[in-house]
């Protein structure tokens, strides 16, 4: 081999090891946790409401700190004013007066008042024993969609199933062809 070559060579052979250093995602980033160019999160930013200047300056109530904004957003109610109901109907706890009787009739065998905390505990859990292989664990490779695989649903096989049953259906898409 020519001196001249040895140069070409390791240039050659470097170029292959940066190109395999490249990873292609196959799974979505949404369930990375950190984004991976360090920009901000653009889904806790919640843009306020238009500031209004009322008629009367002295009818506005006393500022309390940590209190509530006229201008803070209330998704809630404006998803209810957008659909057409009433902000007055629904009560403190987002469970409009009217469906008394529906909660306590889901409620009857009993309420976790704690049901998130116990749900977080039970999903750490899980997926601290279903974290993936050691190079998974030591290349951080994302195993999300391998460990919550048993827990998914089969969504054509329900589909087939209940159509099979005779009971109507709504449309669905077709199966993504592979």
């Amino acid at each position: 081999m020519r001196r001249a070559q040895i140069p070409v060579l390791i240039a050659l052979v470097a170029a292959m090891a940066v190109a395999g250093c490249g990873r292609k995602e196959k799974q979505p980033s949404l369930l990375n946790i950190r984004s991976p160019d360090g920009t901000p999160d653009e889904f806790t930013v919640l843009p306020t409401k238009p500031i209004e200047v009322p008629e009367d300056l002295a009818a506005l109530p006393e500022p309390t700190p940590g209190g509530a904004n006229r201008v803070d957003p209330t998704p809630e109610a404006d998803a209810v004013l957008a659909l057409g109901g009433n902000v007055s109907r629904i009560t403190t706890a987002g469970v409009p007066r009217t469906d008394g009787a529906l909660v306590s009739q889901a409620s009857r065998f009993g309420v976790s008042t704690n049901i998130r905390e116990t749900l977080a505990a039970e999903d750490l859990e899980y997926r601290r024993q279903n974290d993936g292989r050691l190079l998974e664990r030591l290349l951080n490779v994302n195993v999300y969609f391998v460990a919550y695989e048993p827990q998914s649903l089969d969504q054509y096989g329900e589909l087939y199933r209940w159509r099979r049953a005779g009971v109507k259906t709504v449309g669905a898409p077709p199966e993504l062809l592979e």
